[in-house]
């Protein structure tokens, strides 16, 4: 007769906290996920290019209303803290009829009304697995993910609580995609 060896229960990891974000090396960009801290180092350059472009692309006609109808703060790599995650997405928006005056802490508290991921190869999994439900939970209606490697974007609104996607473009396609349908660029725009 064999008797099954039990194996001792796995030791709980401490939950990550915001001093853990903090002492992360500012080379790194630090976010915690269900209690679990993730550093990544700062993006690649064609990430950072595309993130760059993008929200250059949407502050003229939405941010500073020029060319388009304004009424959004649009913010590269804000800190959100959303419960007890902190995430760090490449680019976020804000309408400002939500967030009529801009806050002067270090990170936001509210959540965006759309966020951008650009998905790399060491933050895929943690942008598509870990962060997108957050953003689902706190009920951001727009996400975005560009992939710059594979030269689209696909475009998810949040309806029931389930992202529902509403678009896909490539290479140098027109994008005109809610939130943003009041003004058009070209997707070739974000790629060297």
């Amino acid at each position: 007769m064999t008797t099954a060896t039990q194996r001792p229960e796995p030791e709980a990891r401490p939950r990550a906290t915001y001093q853990d974000v903090l002492d992360a090396p500012p080379h790194q960009v630090a976010e915690i996920v269900d209690g679990l801290l993730y550093t990544n180092p700062r993006p690649a350059a064609p990430h950072a290019l595309a993130s760059s472009l993008l929200g250059s692309q949407l502050t003229v006609p939405f941010h500073l209303g020029r060319g388009g109808p304004g009424g959004w703060w649009i913010i590269d790599e804000p800190e959100l803290h959303l419960a007890d995650d902190i995430l760090v997405p490449d680019v976020a928006g804000w309408r400002r009829t939500r967030m009529p005056k801009y806050p002067e802490n270090a990170y936001f508290t509210l959540a965006p009304d759309w966020v951008c991921e650009i998905l790399s190869p060491s933050t895929r999994k943690l942008d598509l697995e870990a962060k997108r439900p957050v953003y689902a939970r706190e009920g951001v209606r727009h996400l975005w993910l560009v992939d710059h490697a594979g030269r689209t974007l696909d475009a998810f609104e949040l309806t029931a609580g389930e992202w529902s996607r509403i678009a896909t473009v490539a290479d140098d396609a027109d994008v005109r995609i809610p939130p943003f349908e009041a003004a058009r660029f070209s997707l070739a725009d974000l790629w060297p």
